[in-house]
Formats: C-alpha cells, structure tokens, sequence
C-alpha cells in the first residue's frame, strides 16, 4: 500500500470502520491484559511452588514499568519509520511475549516474558490514539475518538471477568493463550486495512532523551506504586529520587534540543496546558475508582474474581454507551460541557459509594457504577481529543506519547495514593475499635471497619471529582479548531511533522 500523504477529503467514518476495526482489536487486547493478571496472582503463587507475594507481584509491576519506558520512544518511532510499521510491530512483540507467558514454568520467566509484553504494548495505545486522529474525517474527529474509547474503558471491566472465569475454571496460562489468535487477527487486519501515513523525515534519535525519558516515567511509576505500601522505604525513596532527578535532566535536556524525543514545548499552549491539568485531575477520579471499587468487593464484601467482574458489568455497559456519545456532542459542544458534565457524575458516583453500608447488597450498587461508568463515558474521549487538538497539527504524534506517559505516572499515583488513605483509615477503625492485633477481629467488626474506610476513601475521591468538575471550566475551544474548513481537512492524514 502506498503512504498516505495528501488530503483524503472523500473520506467518512464508514469507510475508516475497518482500519479502526484493527486498531480497536490491538487495544483492546492490551488493556485487557493489563488488568486481568491480578485476579490471578494467588493461583500464580500456588503454581509457582508458594512463590512470595513481593515475587509474583512484580509479573504486574514488570509489565506496567516496560510499558512506561517505552510510551516516549512511540512518537519518535512513528515519524521515523511510520506509524503503521511501528503499530503492527508493536501488537507483534506483545503477541509473542504472550506466547512465552503462557509457557513459563517459574516466576522469574513469566516476569521476564511479561517485561517483553509490557515493551511491546506500551506503544500501542498512544499509536493508536494518534492514528485514529489522523485518520478521522474533517470534523467528526470527537465521533471516532469516541468509538476508539471503548476498548479503554470496556477492557479493565471486562478483563477480571475473562481472567476470573480462566483462573477458576481452566487455568491461568489461557489469559495469555488467547493473545496469540487475537494478536493475529489485529496483525492480518492492520497489514490489510491500516494506510501508510507518510513518514516524516527525522533527525539522529536524541540518544539522552532516549536514556532519561524511560529513567523518568519509569522510576516515577515504580517509586509511586511502591509509595501505596510504604512511602519511606527504600524502594519507593530509590524509584523517585531517580525518577526525579532523571525528569529534571530530560526536561532540561529535550528543552535545549531542535528535535527533542518528546516535545515539550507544547505546554507553550495555553488550551493545552490547561487540558492537561484538567486530565491529570479526572485521571486521578476516574481510574482511582477503577482501583478502587474492585478491590472493595473482593476483600470488604468476599466476593470471587468472577463475581467481582460480573458486579461490575453495568458500570462497562454504561461507558460503552456513553463513550460515542460523548464523541459526537464534542463535535458540536466542544469539550468543556462533557468533562465537567462527565466528571459531576463520577462525582455523585463516588459519593454514593461512600455511604455503602456493611450491610449492602448488590442492588445497591447498580446505580452508582452506571453513573461511574456513564460519567467515564462522557467525559474521558472528549478531553483526550482537545489535548490533541489544542497541540499544534505537526506534533500529534508526539502529544499522544506525552499525554500516555503522564497519564501512566498519574495512574500509580491515583492507585498509591488510595491504597495509602486505605490503610490509614483502616487503622484508625481499627484503633477506635480497640483493636491492636488483626487476628483478634471478629467478622461484624471485620465488615465495618472495610466499610468505613472504603466509604472514607470514596469521599476523598468525591472530593477529587469535585476539583475534577470545577477545574474543567479552564477549558476553552482550542483556537486551531476555529480555522478554515481546509486546514482542519488538512489534519486527519498528517504523520509526525
């Protein structure tokens, strides 16, 4: 197939339905993974011949940090070799680390192979993003961002059902199985569908940025989830000392480049900038609960892996539905409205959450995960889709792996930061209680201390979707969207510069 490198203005959203159809595939088979592996981490240590926890749980850790080394290199990699090439590569690498996950036989080999999982699936969401923008016909770029959302909300509901189901009833080797079909299926599609948007002539690849960036978001990322255990330790102290100090290097070192691996300069941009803060907020609301609520369920209220997922099936619904929605109203309203919209609802959500009782039942539930769900929906696409259209039209590529590294760092802070409230508030229930040996607590005792300091731990995040919502009025229509009909036709089939 030939590189795309001129305006396709017959272009409409039927037509791009099988290229997206690929791209969807690829994500949605990535998130998906992310998340079902901590289903699985007690029957991985039953197999692994009661390997420790601190072991086994680096089969998560591993991934997500690879993940983050790599987002920065995406955008580089795009414009030098094509985002096609890199994507279909990408969705590749992850479908064989796959298939060596599925056949390790000791810890240490499934954290390897999941480190080349992570290495090849870090990539593909902010390629994904960035191609499906460009992609997207003039002036309906809200209505397909929204449709290449729902494998990002629809996959971390789905994946501890799917993973649930295997672990309980087969065995965890399939969580990895059937990668490899569906990988292949994503790699045939891609090959026969995906267009090859013209390569953008780059200079020599900026070889500190290459060294700092992965130091940066990936010391960050690690020092921030090891935070959610013990904020002093030497791990988390080690991680973000040199996740700090890397950053500060980076910063200085990509600011003084012409040709930096991430363009910083982009925050120059004030519609930019302000989205960022905004999305740094909402991702704080809206994946804090992700965490949250799933870990509720299975250690406050006992229910299974399965049960647990099967719970959660509304709040997906729910997203799915709201997500295109939402894409088609950014089209005509602008982002504002949704995202503050979006984020009043996760809001009543959460706080609905935080007045659950010990003594529950899972009707009570429903209400508030739709409005999770439909607030995530809403709210989620249209913002990512201003952020890149608040950037000037010769660094998309680039924003989208900017925009996915923070979003990873944001991501383990939001899931330390609750985790560490957690544990707070659990220990003054358990104090007031008069409680000082855990073994020592009956069950009612049990059940209302997790309830109260899972309901604590919500309002804390009913606060966050408050600051979410109000925040959200710094946005503004990005000026570059206010331009002639021919320079947005101009943008969909852009690659890198």
């Amino acid at each position: 197939m030939t590189e795309v490198n001129a305006t396709n203005n017959s272009m409409s959203i039927k037509s791009i339905m099988v290229p997206l159809l690929a791209i969807i595939v690829g994500m949605f088979m990535v998130i998906l993974d992310g998340t079902a592996m901590n289903v699985a981490i007690p029957k991985l240590r039953e197999d692994f011949g009661g390997a420790s926890l601190s072991l086994v749980q680096w089969t998560v850790t591993g991934y997500a940090l690879a993940q983050a080394a790599v987002i920065p290199l995406a955008g580089w990699l795009s414009d030098r070799f094509g985002a096609k090439q890199i994507y279909l590569t990408s969705i590749v690498l992850f479908t064989i680390g796959s298939a060596l996950c599925a056949f390790a036989t000791t810890a240490e080999q499934l954290i390897i192979y999941r480190i080349i999982q992570g290495l090849g699936g870090g990539m593909v969401a902010p390629i994904a993003m960035a191609f499906t923008y460009r992609l997207s016909p003039p002036g309906k770029q809200g209505a397909v961002m929204g449709m290449i959302g729902i494998p990002m909300l629809l996959a971390p509901a789905l994946g501890p059902v799917l993973a649930g189901w295997l672990v309980d009833y087969v065995t965890w080797h399939w969580i990895f199985i059937i990668n490899i079909p569906v990988g292949a299926v994503a790699v045939f599609l891609g090959l026969r569908t995906l267009p090859a948007l013209a390569r953008q002539s780059v200079p020599q690849l900026d070889l500190l940025g290459m060294i700092f960036a992965p130091l940066a978001f990936a010391g960050l990322a690690y020092g921030v989830s090891e935070g959610g255990t013990d904020w002093g330790s030497a791990k988390t102290l080690t991680g973000l000392i040199v996740g700090g100090i890397s950053l500060i290097i980076f910063i200085i070192v990509e600011l003084n480049r012409k040709q930096p691996l991430l363009e910083l300069r982009v925050f120059k941009s004030a519609d930019f900038s302000k989205g960022i803060v905004v999305q740094w907020v909402s991702q704080i609301a809206l994946f804090g609960t992700l965490f949250l609520f799933p870990l509720f369920l299975q250690t406050a209220k006992g229910y299974s892996a399965l049960d647990t997922g099967l719970i959660l099936l509304p709040q997906a619904l729910a997203a799915a539905i709201c997500m295109p929605i939402g894409g088609k109203l950014f089209d005509k309203i602008g982002a504002r409205p949704l995202v503050m919209s979006g984020l009043g609802i996760v809001t009543i959500g959460a706080f609905l959450l935080s007045n659950i009782s010990a003594d529950a039942t899972v009707g009570t539930y429903i209400l508030p995960l739709i409005l999770l769900g439909a607030g995530m929906g809403l709210s989620m696409m249209p913002l990512n889709t201003h952020i890149i259209q608040a950037a000037p039209p010769e660094l998309v590529g680039r924003v989208t792996s900017l925009t996915s590294a923070a979003q990873q760092v944001m991501t383990s802070f939001a899931v330390a930061g609750l985790a560490t409230i957690l544990a707070r508030r659990t220990e003054h229930y358990m104090a007031a209680e008069g409680i000082a040996n855990p073994a020592d607590i009956t069950p009612a005792i049990a059940s209302h201390v997790a309830s109260a300091s899972y309901g604590d731990t919500f309002l804390i995040l009913t606060i966050v979707g408050v600051v979410g919502t109000l925040v959200g009025f710094l946005l503004s229509k990005p000026k570059r969207a206010e331009g002639t009909n021919a320079e947005k036709a101009d943008m969909p089939m852009m690659m890198g510069h």
